[in-house]
């Protein structure tokens, strides 16, 4: 059978990119990666060719075309993870999945104010009371979730998962964008900053040689 291939953006930027391929980096499946540079020339003709949205991430599969990072996931976790994306008591499962899929609609004022960038360090720039808002209630969802895994591992629901991947790209806001911090939202982001499959995204994104002044000039 053919290798599966993901398509992404600019591992510096595309917080919709990282979701899948971490879960799929971390849980070891095999996958080759395509990366389209995003605002240049070459990319709109590029992502055309190999996604029905024209838009990153999109993953090939034995003839199969699955777009959106969520159906990546969902599709990665029935075909290779053999359902160990999601929690298996189906409470948890249930929190899990409603975490996910917030994160995944909502929090418009999070992203557009605090942007991706793995090579961001904090400074003066400071965001206003909608993306605060959105900060307080990302950390009152993993309170929620952490207190109804406890005891089960250091991640939102015990162990790495589907909505860990989901929030990634926001451990990588906070962190460059110096938003204070809980207890638990800190030891969470540890261990999430502690994934070696995070670690190496991080260090690709930074090694990149193409960078956006749009996100750059956030002071």
């Amino acid at each position: 059978m053919s290798q599966p291939v993901l398509y992404i953006g600019n591992k510096n930027y595309s917080s919709w990119s990282l979701r899948p391929w971490l879960l799929l980096s971390h849980f070891g499946v095999d996958f080759a990666e395509r990366l389209l540079w995003l605002d240049t020339p070459g990319f709109a003709a590029e992502v055309a060719k190999a996604s029905p949205s024209r838009r990153v991430p999109v993953l090939h599969d034995q003839g199969r075309v699955i777009w959106d990072s969520l159906a990546i996931c969902e599709y990665a976790n029935e075909t290779w993870l053999g359902g160990r994306g999601w929690p298996q008591d189906p409470g948890l499962r249930a929190l899990a999945r409603s975490a996910a899929c917030e994160m995944h609609s909502g929090f418009t004022a999070l992203r557009g104010q605090l942007p991706m960038n793995c090579d961001r360090q904090p400074n003066a720039y400071r965001w206003n009371a909608e993306a605060q808002a959105d900060i307080d209630r990302v950390q009152a969802l993993w309170a929620q979730l952490r207190e109804a895994s406890a005891g089960q591992g250091a991640f939102l629901c015990g162990g790495f998962g589907i909505v860990d991947a989901m929030f990634a790209p926001v451990v990588i806001r906070f962190r460059g964008y110096g938003v204070e911090l809980t207890d638990t939202s800190r030891a969470y982001m540890d261990a999430m900053l502690a994934l070696p499959a995070l670690q190496a995204w991080i260090a690709a994104g930074i090694a990149e040689p193409h960078r956006l002044p749009k996100y750059e000039a956030l002071k």
